[in-house]
């Protein structure tokens, strides 16, 4: 029977099984503590065939790192309808369901490691953050940025990573909580630039003009209205 599976795959739908399976993999477990053996029984074939599609596992690593960053990146492509506090809760959500999914593999890629640690990887790594960056910069409708928003939206998606892996480490705060802070945490930094620059003011307005009263962003405001809790 698995004879016959290998014979009716061809050379991309192998490889991209081997991508399919080493993405579980590694999302489970450090890269590093993953074998080409385990590979190779997880894909139903035998270790020779693994190294006839990929040289070894560093190549493999890095196509199913690529496979990860093209789906992470994609995560913050949202329709540029409605308001941004309700198009960044989506994108955050779908964020959280990724590491969640990702867990052990997306803390070893951010936190480093001899194999994650490569000059390829660290590059798909930069890739998605400019992905994600331009990404936000669409989102505002802003072209050109100046440097107080760009300073702004990539220290927010530096706090996002962060705290994403805060949150793998434990899971202490319902992960709905920190989607809907990171949220917050955007609209925060982001006033914080506009009130040293009134071209930011301006994106800044523009945007809050079109959030409704019961949206993600107004949710910010009344949270701020409310009494400090008292300590216990």
């Amino acid at each position: 029977m698995r004879n016959g599976v290998r014979r009716r795959m061809g050379v991309e739908q192998r490889r991209e099984q081997l991508i399919a399976v080493a993405l579980d993999l590694f999302g489970h477990r450090r890269p590093d503590d993953v074998s080409i053996d385990e590979i190779a029984a997880a894909a139903g074939i035998s270790r020779p065939l693994v190294y006839h599609y990929f040289p070894g596992k560093q190549s493999l690593y890095e196509a199913a790192l690529r496979r990860a960053a093209e789906e992470l990146a994609g995560l913050f492509d949202e329709p540029r309808e409605g308001p941004l506090g309700e198009r960044l809760l989506r994108v955050m959500s779908r964020f959280f369901d990724f590491v969640e999914a990702h867990g052990t593999g997306f803390a070893a890629l951010m936190r480093g490691g001899p194999v994650a640690g490569s000059g390829q990887a660290c590059a798909v790594v930069d890739g998605v953050r400019r992905a994600a960056y331009e990404e936000m910069l669409s989102h505002l409708a802003v072209r050109s940025p100046a440097p107080r928003l760009e300073l702004a939206v990539r220290s927010w998606i530096a706090l996002a990573e962060t705290t994403a892996l805060l949150w793998l480490d434990g899971r202490r705060i319902p992960r709905e909580e920190l989607e809907l802070q990171l949220v917050h945490a955007f609209a925060a930094l982001t006033g914080v630039s506009a009130a040293y620059d009134e071209g930011m003011a301006s994106t800044l307005r523009r945007s809050l003009a079109e959030e409704p009263a019961d949206g993600p962003l107004a949710e910010l405001v009344h949270r701020l209205d409310r009494p400090a809790p008292q300590p216990s």
